[in-house]
């Protein structure tokens, strides 16, 4: 199927997306960055915006750099570049763990993490990874940049905190050099997305669990934390019984009634798949922590 037709545009900076969104702010428009979501919707026609802005020629947005204690990449940077970053494995293991899993190496190739947290899809891999990191997604608009704290950012499917008028520029995550990351999903056969993803990112201590963020996607409509786990982990020992016990709480505090339910998952399995890809993330990062490299 062909796309209807629209106005392009291709920005080669912040500024001037900016002012492009200005003039174009009575039609409809999208912003066009790794593009394997929006594409596929055009073609389809489930989106047909009037503008499209061209992002991904910004040199600004791509790269990534350690500044101090906090891990930067820009938001056009590709997973694959990202992945070849030595300092982000060390930096951010949880969300790299994440990044790895992500599509084929075609789309990682192709894909941006900036396109990736600003579409939001509740099943792609990030969003759990992202609320497990502690993220901090900075945004730019006509007021200048603001820094949103990830917990603050998801709202609901496809929805974010980041305003039409506004450009997400990079993610900042904080260093994680001393803590043990790993993120386990049930990918969709269909299409590789998370039915289910869980991710970790566990401090410890002579192999007790000082303190623990778990995020996960394709649960919600939303990713969330798993605040009952992060609870049931803290100052328990890094085993399997423990990454059991605490994968029971996995369900805690959310709303089950309001999973996710489709042709392939209802909501009561997506809770099962829930507890279970905790557990396995949970136990990888058991693994980690375990291994001669993180000892040291």
């Amino acid at each position: 199927m062909f796309p209807d037709e629209f106005d392009y545009y291709e920005a080669t900076s912040v500024s001037e997306a900016l002012d492009l969104l200005d003039e174009h702010s009575g039609r409809e428009t999208e912003l066009l960055a790794g593009g394997h979501s929006l594409l596929p919707t055009m073609k389809s026609g489930l989106s047909s915006p009037d503008v499209l802005i061209d992002i991904g020629g910004i040199d600004a947005m791509h790269g990534v750099s350690v500044e101090g204690d906090t891990l930067s990449v820009g938001a056009m940077t590709r997973y694959s570049d990202l992945l070849d970053v030595d300092a982000a494995h060390e930096h951010a293991p949880a969300f790299m763990a994440a990044v790895r899993q992500i599509g084929d190496r075609q789309v990682r190739n192709r894909g941006t993490v900036g396109g990736n947290l600003a579409h939001a899809d509740p099943a792609s891999d990030l969003p759990g990874a992202a609320l497990a990191s502690d993220a901090t997604i900075v945004a730019e608009g006509p007021d200048g940049e603001r820094e949103i704290p990830v917990d603050d950012y998801f709202f609901g499917m496809y929805a974010t905190d980041l305003g039409h008028d506004e450009l997400l520029t990079r993610v900042e995550i904080p260093s994680a050099t001393d803590a043990v990351g790993a993120y386990a999903k049930k990918p969709s056969p269909s299409s590789g997305y998370a039915m289910v993803g869980v991710a970790a990112l566990l401090e410890t201590d002579g192999g007790t669990v000082e303190s623990a963020r778990v995020g996960a996607n394709g649960a919600m409509d939303h990713g969330v934390r798993l605040e009952g786990v992060e609870d049931a982990l803290a100052g328990t020992s890094l085993d399997e019984d423990a990454a059991a016990a605490a994968a029971e709480h996995a369900t805690d505090g959310l709303d089950t009634s309001m999973m996710l339910s489709d042709l392939q998952a209802s909501a009561d399995f997506r809770a099962q798949l829930l507890e279970v890809y905790t557990r396995r993330a949970l136990t990888d990062a058991a693994d980690v922590a375990a291994t001669p490299a993180a000892a040291d």
